[in-house]
């Protein structure tokens, strides 16, 4: 019988992404409710090292899969990978992060064990040694409870959404046998964008910008600067050529989850909301008191953003010292 909670982390270049220490901690927090074991998997090249950044956060023990074959994320090499660590120890439930790498692998791990997936999840409930995920669909205008039949139950973690918890415990790292089968796809280039940006999905404090702005993000850069948060913007001026694709907040973008959100000169279309709804709090300015954005605020402003943003980025440095 199926047993043991598995968590696949992620990292990139030698550092974890922030998603699988939440992870890590949900599957603590799963793992104590059923009365078993929690394992956490790290994969990758030359990542030995890291491992043991994951024991704060109560993994029983810490698998590392690590072979120069695994330097740069492919589907199918980490997917024979880490079904092969499954299929041996068979665990009753495989946490994971709904990131972009996420979202890909546990689609195919599901595919591979003939296993049931709920992703994008916002919420796990356990009750009695049931599991239920909560998740938004029809671009967050519901949220539906979902129970996976059979085992394992997979599930896709949204980012920024569950807490980091350390919990002190007894922990083994043990280096897993890596099976890489037949790999079918090679990394032959990699373009990165470089520079200090902060990941969207991975930003506590988002300051996006839409057509209200004109195209000028000055403003929304300081106050971005001043919080030591992150700017996105939203479809509309992506299109228009003012920001580049990867800052895209929305349904055809990023799905963000930061514990703040400022919206400035975003009017709040069905897209947009999709992909920031779930945000802790959120903040509209807009010179239209009528824009839907203002529906989703806990707290709303109505006036030029122009105005009203300088402002709000001089009393942040006021406050922050």
């Amino acid at each position: 019988m199926a047993q043991g909670v598995f968590v696949i982390t992620e990292q990139r270049d030698g550092a974890f992404r922030k998603v699988s220490f939440e992870a890590v901690s949900e599957g603590r927090r799963i793992a104590d409710g059923l009365g078993a074991d929690l394992t956490a998997v790290v994969v990758g090249s030359g990542i030995e090292s890291i491992a043991g950044e994951l024991e704060k956060y109560g993994p029983d023990k810490i698998l590392v899969a690590d072979d120069p074959a695994l330097a740069e994320y492919t589907t199918d090499a980490y997917t024979n990978v880490i079904a092969d660590l499954i299929q041996s120890d068979g665990p009753a439930v495989i946490l994971i992060g709904a990131s972009v790498q996420g979202k890909d692998q546990s689609a195919r791990l599901a595919a591979r064990l003939d296993a049931g997936l709920a992703m994008d999840c916002t919420a796990i409930k356990l009750d009695g040694g049931k599991i239920t995920c909560t998740r938004p669909m029809f671009g967050g205008k519901i949220f539906a409870d979902v129970e996976i039949e059979g085992s394992p139950q997979i599930i896709a973690i949204r980012p920024n959404v569950m807490d980091i918890v350390e919990t002190a415990k007894d922990c083994a790292v043990e280096k897993a046998a890596v099976n890489l089968g037949e790999i079918k796809t090679a990394v032959v280039d990699k373009s990165l964008d470089t520079g200090d940006k902060i990941e969207l999905t991975e930003a506590d404090i988002i300051v996006s910008g839409g057509r209200g702005t004109g195209g000028d993000f000055g403003a929304i850069e300081q106050l971005a600067a001043a919080f030591g948060g992150a700017v996105g913007a939203s479809r509309s001026a992506v299109d228009e050529g003012w920001r580049a694709h990867s800052d895209q907040v929305g349904q055809t973008g990023k799905v963000v989850s930061p514990v703040l959100y400022v919206a400035c000169g975003i009017s709040g279309a069905i897209q947009h909301l999709a992909g920031m709804s779930t945000s802790k709090f959120i903040v509209a300015i807009n010179k239209d008191p009528e824009a839907p954005i203002f529906s989703k605020a806990d707290l709303g402003i109505v006036g030029d953003l122009a105005e009203v943003v300088p402002a709000m980025a001089e009393e942040v440095k006021k406050i922050k010292g």
